[in-house]
This record gives structure tokens, sequence and C-alpha cells, in this order.
């Protein structure tokens, strides 16, 4: 399959009931759910040009290091994208919003040195076809830094997975689905896995099917 250029008409994503939900909870999460420290962890050392995928409401953007010299951030939400600009202005590093999907990134050949996808591979339609435009728009030996949730390594969270993921999970929560195999789908895609490590988030309390979450940095 050819990738899509810069230009393809990207499918129109619309979730305002769950963008609303998201821009709140994310927002709580950072301090009490320890994103912000796993956002920093994401992030660190990083530099020159970074493409990000499935932006949300913006809340990596101030966790950019100053080595970064451009963040060219694509989300498709319009409501998420109208926060994300608002925090664009906030950012210590330049920041473009772009609307755009995983699967038809408006930008050209390796254009970028580095790609982040943030809790976003469980919503995209197709993550071998998001996974392609990532490797198209960085250069030779550019990293994706990744931290994504994914399948749960026990028999029956896995099968609940399953069965939400075919019923009511993706039409509550934005198309989001848990069963999804991050490392599997990052190896499938020709990427080279530098690190990663896996957690639970949150780490206490019940095991919840987004529960299990994976972080680290891929190369092409």
């Amino acid at each position: 399959m050819t990738p899509p250029r810069p230009g393809t008409r990207a499918p129109r994503v619309h979730h305002p009931l769950f963008a609303r939900f998201y821009a709140r909870v994310s927002v709580s999460a950072e301090g009490r759910g320890g994103l912000g420290a796993l956002r920093e962890e994401l992030l660190s050392g990083l530099a020159g040009r970074v493409v990000e995928i499935g932006a949300g409401n913006g809340l990596n953007f101030a966790h950019y290091p100053a080595g970064v010299t451009e963040v060219v951030a694509v989300e498709p939400e319009p409501r998420l994208r109208r926060l994300a600009e608002e925090a664009a202005r906030r950012a210590p590093v330049p920041v473009t919003v772009l609307p755009g999907t995983a699967e038809a990134l408006p930008a050209e050949d390796g254009s970028f040195d580095a790609a982040v996808a943030s809790l976003v591979l469980c919503t995209v339609r197709s993550v071998p076809q998001a996974l392609g435009e990532v490797r198209r728009v960085l250069r030779p030996g550019g990293e994706l830094r990744f931290l994504e949730h994914g399948a749960a390594d026990s028999p029956g969270l896995a099968r609940v997975q399953r069965g939400l993921d075919r019923t009511v999970w993706p039409l509550l929560f934005g198309g989001c689905h848990t069963s999804r195999a991050p490392l599997a789908e990052l190896a499938a895609a020709g990427l080279t896995l530098v690190s990663s490590r896996s957690f639970d988030l949150p780490e206490t309390g019940p095991r919840l099917p987004s529960s299990p979450c994976f972080l680290g940095v891929a190369r092409v």
C-alpha cells in the first residue's frame, strides 16, 4: 500500500462527549495519576524537529526539552485540537498544531528527527498505516518515542479486554481499544525496539482494562 502523502483527505474524527471527558480526566491525572512524570520521561533528551501524532489537548507540550527546535502536533478531534492550540501558546518550544490523522500525516518524507505517540495507537483506525506514516516522515535513524496502553499479560484481563473492544469500550472512549499489542505492532512495521518498560497505570488499586502500559523508544 502506498503511504498517504501530504494533502491526502483524512477521515473526519469527531468525538465531542469523549473530548470533554478526556480534557477533564487527563488534566487531573497529570499529578495524581503520575502521567506528568511519565511524559517527562517519554520526552527527555529529544532534539531537533518532532512530529507528535494524536496530540490530544496538548499536555505533552510543557515537557518538551530545550533541544527541540520545532514540534508539529497533529490532532483530528476539533475540541481537543482547540485545547492543544491553547497549550501550544504556553509551550517552552515552538509548537504548531495541525488537523490530520496518524494515517495521513501532513508532512514530507524524512522531514523529522523524532516522532511521539502518546496514548494514541489505541484509537487510530489502522495501526499499521499509522506506523507506516511515522516511518515515512522520519529521517533515516530517526526515533519514535511511545507511551501506550495495550494487551494485558494475564489471560483473565486479556479476555475482558477483547470482550470490551468488541462491544462498548470504543463507543464510550472515542474509538479506544484496550487489547492492541503496541510492541508487536512496532516490530511488524519494521521499527527496531531500542528500549521499553511495562507497568500498570495506576500503579495501585484494581487493574483496569486500560492499566497495562508500555513506554520506550523505537528507531527507523
